[in-house]
């Protein structure tokens, strides 16, 4: 397992369903003043490089990487936007400094989904614009053809995702930092209103503010650094079919071959024995069974079984999204990846309270850049 990189900083600000009494540029600010402290580092003499995590969609700006330098202390540093999901902008610094362009660089996501008043008109316009756009269907109908699909050929049924969201928002009571947690009923979440069959409102993570920086270093520095650095030992990442009409909706083939390529790097055979923990993405509920099973952690024909066995959950052998995922920490747009990643950095440093395992060594972190997208991401971390 190469030891090359390291995450050595990370700092967020938020999370909550709304922060009228910040602007985006604040919450970077806070998320950054936190991380370069936690790294202890000075950007304006540490850091060569800077990465933003954007979609100008939803920013409603176009260049966006113009409009975070000041924040950050970037100003006159080179600095670039990935357009995709934080943990591309984490798989984009890390690149950066094993190439040698730079030593230490930070990479910054986060959502102010509270200034978005038409979040699903953005989405539907990332719909084909001949084939899909003009049926001018709510765009989280590929949700529901996708669910459907997946529970036919898995064999589960919709109490299984409803078990999931109450997993995931009972951890995250244990998280202060997210605003979600809840100690649900079953009956209450499969009794929620339906948005596009089988899929309900409460299978659905609701969307959050938040602002998180992260600080990655080589080696030869990470070592020097106050914190215990957290080595990224293996990225992966991958995208599969654009048009809806190529899909294998049934599995998640992209997010299989981003695994592989993070495993082979991190020199990881059989996946489900050496991996501690997995946060996952979550977007969906039905999303985290689909991505265990195409991550080789738990086999589709076991997913059941692992529910009901408790396998998944925090005391269990394979515990995933111990933070509360996107379910109970809100869908966080471009910075969901990263909010997974703190959990995982979190947990190996030993720092995750009331969630905290015991002794965790390597733990797995994965995105979606959510519907109606094939594009993932996933990372290996380890702690030794």
């Amino acid at each position: 397992m190469e030891k090359e990189v390291a995450i050595v900083g990370i700092g967020w600000e938020g999370f909550q369903p709304t922060t009228s009494h910040y602007s985006y540029k604040e919450m970077i600010y806070q998320a950054a003043q936190r991380a370069y402290h936690d790294a202890n580092v000075d950007p304006r003499k540490d850091i060569q490089s800077f990465v933003s995590v954007a979609e100008d969609f939803i920013e409603g700006t176009s260049i966006f990487d113009e409009y975070t330098p000041d924040q950050l202390g970037a100003a006159l540093k080179p600095m670039h936007t990935i357009t995709g999901d934080g943990l591309h902008g984490i798989i984009t610094a890390y690149l950066m400094i094993r190439s040698g362009l730079c030593q230490i660089a930070a990479v910054e996501a986060h959502s102010k989904a509270s200034n978005v008043r038409t979040l699903p008109q953005i989405t539907h316009y990332a719909l084909d614009p001949i084939l899909n756009r003009p049926l001018e269907y709510h765009p989280e109908f590929i949700a529901g053809l996708e669910m459907n699909r997946f529970l036919h050929e898995s064999q589960l049924t919709s109490e299984e995702c409803a078990l999931i969201v109450q997993k995931n928002r009972r951890n995250a009571l244990n998280n202060p930092s997210a605003p979600y947690g809840c100690d649900f009923h079953l009956d209450e979440i499969q009794q929620s209103e339906p948005i596009s069959y089988p899929l309900l409102e409460s299978h659905s993570s609701q969307t959050a503010d938040g602002a998180i920086v992260i600080v990655l270093a080589h080696h030869s520095i990470a070592k020097s650094l106050p914190k215990e650095p957290i080595w990224v030992i293996g990225v992966g990442w991958c995208n599969d079919a654009y048009a809806l009409e190529y899909r294998e909706w049934g599995h998640l083939p992209y997010v299989t071959q981003a695994a592989m390529m993070a495993y082979r790097q991190a020199q990881i055979r059989n996946p489900a024995s050496i991996i501690d923990f997995a946060e996952v993405d979550d977007l969906y509920a039905y999303r985290e069974l689909m991505s265990l099973s195409a991550l080789n952690l738990i086999p589709k024909t076991q997913l059941g079984e692992a529910i009901y066995g408790g396998k998944i959950y925090p005391e269990g052998d394979m515990p995933v999204n111990l933070s509360g995922g996107s379910l109970g920490m809100g869908n966080l747009l471009d910075a969901n990846g990263c909010a997974r990643l703190i959990e995982a950095v979190l947990q190996l440093r030993g720092e995750a309270g009331k969630r905290q395992l015991p002794s965790p060594h390597i733990g797995l972190v994965q995105s979606w850049r959510g519907i109606p997208t094939t594009s993932t991401a996933v990372l290996i971390l380890a702690n030794s």
